[in-house]
């Protein structure tokens, strides 16, 4: 059953990405997103580069303060700073039977979420794709990943599940439906954690680290740490899993994580959503996580220069 009426909140280089494929394969999707970026999408439309590819998509928009009815799914692919004015923007959008899908990082959007909408309507997502949003609005493929994964987090699940796994499924991405979505969501949280960490406390690129005697140890003490929060939260991340995070953070072939480009340019990051929640629950778990303290500290730091 692909006959869902999906609301895209959010039409940047992780929603516009997947909304856009969506979108090709022949799905209901409309994006909600504010007056700059409608006339943006208005006057190029909804481009998609890189990796040899060039498409052009005319999606259907609405303005942020126009909604005037309910979609049976929200997409919801927004910055951990702008969560609290999207969950104001697409509150309208959600009726009894709505189910809102968020891909953001960490999980204290989820806390938000269930207060706002309650549990019965949140389920879990795990987005993971290489984009970046072009100086003129272009979505520009960095690497071939390309998946979601998506899940109920209350038992029993939500009755329409099934139709969300059908609507995203078969559109041109990777698409599973994860019975333990939860932690693959600490799984995800640990290894951007990780590469965050290393790139911002070093203020280096992971090859840059990994190069100069140390930096190997350095970045392995950083997964561990971020590991044994997830385990003392009762969601371990498999052994695979770990030994891919530890793999890519200590690849000198590796570059530097989305956190650290928006460091370096003078950009708010998402420090809180990633680090700040993760060392709270490490001293509400009696986890020492001193390197990870210390990157919240320091981008905390940065917040406040930047205003």
């Amino acid at each position: 059953m692909n006959d869902l009426r999906i609301l895209v909140v959010g039409a940047g280089a992780t929603g516009g990405y997947f909304g856009g494929r969506l979108l090709q394969a022949g799905r209901d999707v409309t994006f909600l997103v504010r007056p700059g970026r409608a006339k943006l999408l208005r006057e190029r439309g909804l481009r998609i580069t890189g990796l040899g590819e060039e498409t052009l998509l005319e999606p259907a928009l609405v303005e942020t303060g126009s909604l005037d009815e309910t979609y049976d799914l929200v997409l919801l692919a927004v910055k951990a700073n702008g969560l609290t004015s999207a969950i104001d923007d697409f509150a309208a959008a959600v009726g009894p039977e709505t189910l809102i899908l968020p891909f953001l990082n960490g999980l204290a959007h989820i806390d938000a979420l269930e207060a706002r909408f309650g549990k019965a309507a949140v389920l879990g997502g795990v987005a993971k794709v290489q984009t970046t949003i072009d100086d003129d609005g272009a979505i520009r493929r960095l690497g071939p990943l390309q998946s979601l994964a998506y899940g109920a987090r209350t038992d029993p699940p939500p009755a329409r599940l099934a139709d969300v796994d059908a609507a995203l499924r078969d559109a041109g991405f990777a698409a599973a439906l994860d019975e333990r979505i939860t932690g693959a969501m600490w799984a995800k949280w640990v290894f951007i954690a990780a590469i965050g960490a290393v790139n911002s406390l070093m203020r280096g690129t992971t090859g840059d680290v990994v190069a100069v005697p140390g930096g190997v140890e350095f970045a392995e003490a950083v997964v561990a740490e971020a590991a044994a929060v997830a385990e003392a939260a009762g969601y371990p991340v498999s052994a695979a899993e770990l030994e891919g995070t530890r793999r890519i953070v200590t690849d000198p072939g590796t570059g530097g994580s989305s956190l650290y480009r928006d460091l370096l340019g003078g950009h708010p990051v998402e420090g809180e959503q990633i680090f700040g929640d993760l060392t709270a629950r490490a001293r509400e778990l009696g986890v020492r996580v001193p390197l990870l303290d210390l990157v919240t500290l320091q981008l905390r730091v940065h917040q406040h220069r930047i205003g």
